[in-house]
């Protein structure tokens, strides 16, 4: 390639190098990645082939085996991406930097290959031992739940636990580490705990991007569901490209376990092809071709069936696990997201082995309030007004948040569904105008809530101005309010609230202060069991 073509004085650069230390996008094992861009389309395209071109040889010149390479490339052609997996990770991060300024034109070869002679290989790749079963869980929504419920039911069981959320690291079900541990530094931490007899591991897309996967295996796989969320960072653009992400995890489920995939969301179920493991289908349709495919192939699938959680085996008759009503996360069914939650964590702990009796009196138990799942689906009463606060933050949580405020309301028209509308502004303006479309749509009431904090390189100006062109695309006609805080939005639209209504915040700023100012103000947390008095 010509120099002319690559070098960064003509537009083409180096966009990133980013070594991963564990399983990742790309690869079962650490990589490391080259992402280049120029506005011109293909130069970068270009540039990521002259990349790895150079990759090659210098393994080669070096006396090293020649790497396996991949690429990727945006849509509109202006980035591209070559990834290689390493053995020494000295050696192979100071590889992909050679390589990259041999593409842009920036250096000779032999400079780069004198310079890298002289190096230390480095380190070689260091996961830690695993001493338990892994559970992993990913996905665009109910990662936090479907975790939360596993660990749950298997320490209700009497197993000693090891769980991590976007919450922090629980051990034995005792939070050790608050904070958001669902990448590499998590795991390391649970796997690393003595005494253990299972790790359940909330694998997010963020650690997987940044860092790989931070373990090198794992028994059961689960994943949720694919849907728009984060699109636009760290190089994802489409639910496609976010999808490739999230089956990092089944891609390193063992040849023994198991894969449980979501059978309704076909970009989550087209992984049953990446996995080595066992296909564990969930549903919420009591057949369908994916879950007869699951069955025919040896596997086992988890489904809805007249209301019943069932559970599903070739050769084996229909085991009825629980009703979902019954089931406190449900909201007496209301909650179908947390039905489909329940079935992902009812196929997990039937993966693993555990007693079915148990598996069931465990779901029964899990409670839906600030203590047992915070920040997801609380309930808070006074009088005959709901709130709800909830840690919805993109379309598909959104709409389902919404869907459930409706039915608790009686779904007759009589209750309002009020909605205090935020979220993060590290999503593409169109993400966001289309969370406030949604939100326009389901709610009959609507302000917005800003969350300083959350802004993430944006205004607040630019915030509002985005969320009110969404919600004016759903046919709201006046200009929506806007509030300062979570608690502000809280306390204006409970100022008019009716009996029946259900006031909704979408709350990631300040939960705690929320729940503060409710108790304060006379709500009490509610259970599922209360709701049938509602409303009065």
């Amino acid at each position: 390639m010509s120099r002319e073509l690559h070098s960064a004085e003509h537009g083409t650069r180096l966009l990133e190098l980013r070594v991963l230390d564990g399983p990742n996008r790309f690869f079962t094992r650490p990589a490391v990645k080259l992402e280049f861009a120029n506005e011109h389309p293909g130069a970068a395209v270009e540039s990521a082939a002259s990349a790895g071109l150079a990759v090659r040889r210098l393994h080669v010149a070096l006396g090293m085996p020649a790497p396996t390479l991949t690429s990727r490339r945006s849509e509109d052609d202006r980035r591209a991406l070559i990834a290689f997996p390493w053995r020494r990770r000295t050696i192979g991060q100071a590889i992909g930097a050679a390589a990259s300024r041999l593409a842009l034109g920036e250096s000779a070869e032999e400079a780069e290959l004198a310079a890298l002679r002289a190096m230390a290989l480095g380190p070689r790749p260091s996961l830690p031992r695993i001493h338990v079963p892994i559970v992993a869980v990913t996905g665009t929504n109910g990662k936090s739940t479907t975790s939360r419920l596993i660990a749950h039911v298997a320490g209700s069981i009497g197993l000693a636990v090891g769980m991590t959320n976007s919450d922090g690291i629980y051990l034995r079900g005792e939070l050790v580490e608050a904070g958001d541990w669902t990448g590499f530094g998590g795991a390391r931490r649970v796997l690393g705990e003595r005494g253990l007899q299972l790790a359940v591991l909330e694998t997010a897309r963020g650690g997987i991007l940044l860092r790989g996967v931070g373990y090198a295996h794992d028994d059961v796989a689960v994943v949720t569901n694919i849907s728009s969320d984060h699109l636009g960072l760290q190089g994802i653009d489409t639910l496609d490209e976010l999808a490739e992400v999230k089956a990092a995890i089944v891609r390193i489920t063992r040849p023994a376990g198991w894969a449980v995939l979501n059978a309704d969301d076909r970009r989550v179920w087209a992984m049953r092809r990446e996995t080595p493991a066992h296909w564990y289908a969930f549903s919420m349709q009591p057949r369908t071709p994916a879950v007869e495919e699951a069955i025919e192939s040896g596997g086992r699938a988890a489904v809805l069936e007249r209301g019943w959680l069932v559970l599903l085996a070739p050769g084996s008759r229909p085991v009825r696990l629980v009703p979902a009503a019954e089931l406190p996360m449900t909201l007496g069914g209301r909650a179908r997201h947390n039905v489909a939650n329940a079935l992902a964590a009812a196929a997990a702990c039937d993966a693993l082995g555990l007693d079915r009796g148990g598996v069931a009196a465990g779901l029964r138990s899990f409670a839906l309030n600030p203590e047992a799942n915070p920040g997801r689906l609380n309930l808070y009463r006074r009088d005959d007004v709901l709130v709800v606060v909830d840690f919805a933050h993109n379309e598909a949580g959104l709409v389902a948040l919404l869907d459930t405020a409706r039915a608790l309301t009686g779904g007759d028209g009589q209750g309002c569904v009020r909605l205090a509308l935020g979220t993060a502004g590290d999503r593409s303006d169109e993400v966001l105008r289309s969370l406030a479309e949604e939100a326009g749509r389901h709610s009959d009431d609507l302000l917005i809530a800003e969350k300083p904090h959350y802004l993430r390189g944006r205004s607040r100006e630019s915030m509002n101005e985005l969320l009110r062109a969404g919600a004016a695309a759903s046919g709201m006609e006046a200009e929506i309010e806007v509030q300062p805080s979570e608690v502000a939005a809280l306390s204006t639209l409970l100022g008019r609230a009716r009996a029946g209504d259900v006031v909704v915040v979408m709350c990631h700023a300040e939960r705690e202060e929320v729940g503060a100012w409710l108790r304060h103000n006379g709500f009490a947390a509610l259970d599922a069991a209360a709701l049938s008095s509602f409303p009065s």
